[in-house]
């Protein structure tokens, strides 16, 4: 038995005496001292933060985006948009610059025809010099056929297209709204750019090109008789 008057009775009760020292102190007790850091009041979010940021404008002053697609007796039609996003005269005089790839982003090897005379009539014109304007489009249409002429030929299939102003420019990609069924052909066909005009609307989702109504060569008319 430890007597009261002990030494080791003395240490005992020294490091009880702590704790219960130290609990009877609240955080008010220290409110006011220079050791502690004021209380932060609660900011309000920034006004901006849940409002999306318009798309920044390319380098180039120009952005390229598809307009929609069509497909009518294996013939496919794609709609492009040329939109001058800059603050200058963005000038065009010739034809889109394609670039397909498949699914693993390897390049198509295919033969791009301008104006599209193998693959339909109707694209053909030739290019003309073209002056946008801040704001102003041009537009362009992209063809080809999902055809297959030998069954020897692996069907080739583009899932991701690249389109340049023009040559030696950089492209953008742009949704080719589905894939890019050239079967064996080989080719795709571009018109020339063109402008559009600056009156009409721009719709979210425009309307995609018309497809002629041409028959395909590798079509043959029905026969009256039957």
């Amino acid at each position: 038995m430890i007597s009261r008057n002990s030494p080791a009775w003395r240490r005992i009760s020294a490091v009880v005496a702590v704790p219960l020292a130290l609990g009877a102190c609240t955080a008010g007790d220290h409110r006011g001292q220079g050791g502690d850091a004021p209380p932060r009041q609660p900011t309000a979010p920034s006004p901006s933060a849940s409002v999306d940021a318009p798309p920044s404008c390319p380098a180039s002053g120009v952005r390229i985006r598809s307009t929609g697609g069509d497909a009518a007796m294996g013939l496919r039609a794609l709609g492009l948009e040329l939109v001058n996003c800059g603050d200058r005269p963005y000038q065009l005089n010739g034809y889109p610059v394609l670039h397909v790839f498949d699914e693993q982003h390897e390049p198509v090897m295919l033969r791009v025809v301008n104006g599209a005379k193998e693959i339909t009539s109707g694209f053909d014109q030739p290019p003309r010099q073209v002056t946008l304007a801040a704001g102003e489009r041009a537009t362009a249409v992209v063809l080809w056929r999902n055809l297959v002429t030998d069954s020897t030929v692996v069907a080739t299939n583009g899932e991701f297209l690249t389109v340049a102003p023009a040559a030696g420019q950089p492209g953008e990609e742009v949704d080719p709204d589905g894939p890019i069924d050239l079967g064996n052909t080989g080719r795709i066909g571009v018109s020339a750019w063109k402008k559009a005009d600056p009156s009409a609307p721009v719709p979210s989702r425009p309307t995609p090109p018309p497809v002629p109504s041409a028959v395909p060569s590798s079509v043959s008319p029905p026969d009256g008789r039957l």
